[in-house]
């Protein structure tokens, strides 16, 4: 992969990441985005090799990949407010019926930035928190831990979001 292809890759992926923790297309923001990406990609660069920061490293770019990152996005908006609520009928709860634990997952995943966008996606939906990583492993903390067994475990908390990514990443 060339130098410039790669740079290229980063530039989009910050500004795309820019976006959408913005939340607007105006113009403002995309130029702020698109300065703000440009200097990132200048000081992020290593003159030595091509960058290997970027979310589209290994994203299989076909018609079956973008509608399974569409649909990936609905699932996960569709986990994160089923959780929310979750997480306020808890906090609301005089009894307060948690029951913690760190479970241990296993992913089918193969790609590190499916595997890091899948971390990442179960600590950003409430009630649970990815702390630690070891190859195929994630350790989770589950406020409600409804199971500690692996299978069960996994098919759970990471099933719905690891079938789209394994379309994206192969």
């Amino acid at each position: 992969m060339s130098k410039t292809y790669s740079e290229i890759k980063l530039f989009i992926t910050l500004l795309v990441v820019w976006l959408l923790l913005n939340g607007s297309i105006a113009p403002q923001p995309i130029i702020v985005g698109v300065v703000v990406a440009g200097l990132l990609t200048i000081l992020l660069r290593d003159p030595r090799k091509p960058s290997k920061m970027s979310l589209l490293s290994g994203y299989r770019f076909c018609p079956a990949s973008i509608l399974a990152t569409i649909i990936f996005f609905l699932v996960f908006l569709k986990a994160l407010v089923k959780a929310n609520l979750q997480m306020a009928a808890l906090v609301l709860s005089p009894k307060l019926p948690v029951k913690p634990a760190i479970v241990r997952i296993q992913t089918r995943l193969t790609n590190p930035v499916a595997r890091l966008i899948l971390a990442n996606s179960i600590t950003l939906t409430p009630g649970t928190l990815t702390v630690e990583m070891d190859g195929q492993w994630l350790y989770i903390h589950w406020v409600v831990a409804e199971t500690t067994d692996l299978e069960s475990a996994s098919r759970e908390i990471a099933s719905d979001f690891e079938k789209y990514l394994e379309v994206m990443y192969g």
